[in-house]
């Protein structure tokens, strides 16, 4: 792995059951509503039926001074067990969201293995990479934070209104 790829872990554990805390991570388009690093989401192709060969661009803000963009394409779902994407733009990889069913709760992995693409970054990865991950590791906290809550308060079925 060269100094400006990453492969950076985070787990989560919710007192949800897993189809509540699936169905908010499926929907990103959602995201912004709960996450607040995720500042915008465009649906730029949709998938087939369960979600695969969707294309998505995120602008993500962080604790840091600066915003990323990249599109994510779903390239494989397990219902209920995982969520495949590769991203390509200001980071090219590819992220993986696993669940698992904890008694009541749900365990949630997301491993997010990628390399830096703006020259800036990888000029100053071999310095700034503790940096980086630290900021990682914030942005995944707010999502974390902002998902438990959303858990916590009564979401609308379908069939009441909009969320």
């Amino acid at each position: 792995m060269s100094v400006s790829e990453f492969h950076l872990v985070t787990h989560w554990r919710f007192d949800a059951p897993l189809q509540a805390v699936w169905r908010e991570i499926e929907t990103p388009e959602q995201w912004p509503s709960w996450w607040k690093a995720v500042k915008r989401v465009e649906v730029l192709k949709a998938g087939d039926g369960e979600g695969v060969g969707a294309v998505r661009r995120f602008t993500w803000t962080t604790a840091l001074p600066y915003e990323l963009s990249f599109a994510m394409q779903v390239i494989r779902i397990e219902r209920h067990r995982l969520i495949e994407g590769r991203a390509s733009g200001e980071l090219d990889g590819t992220g993986i969201w696993t669940f698992t069913e904890d008694g009541t709760g749900t365990r949630v992995r997301y491993d997010w293995i990628v390399a830096l693409s703006k020259p800036w970054m990888r000029t100053l990865a071999p310095l700034l990479r503790p940096v980086f991950a630290w900021n990682h590791g914030i942005v995944m906290a707010w999502g974390q934070e902002g998902l438990r809550r959303r858990l916590a308060s009564p979401v609308p079925s379908e069939a009441g209104g909009a969320v």
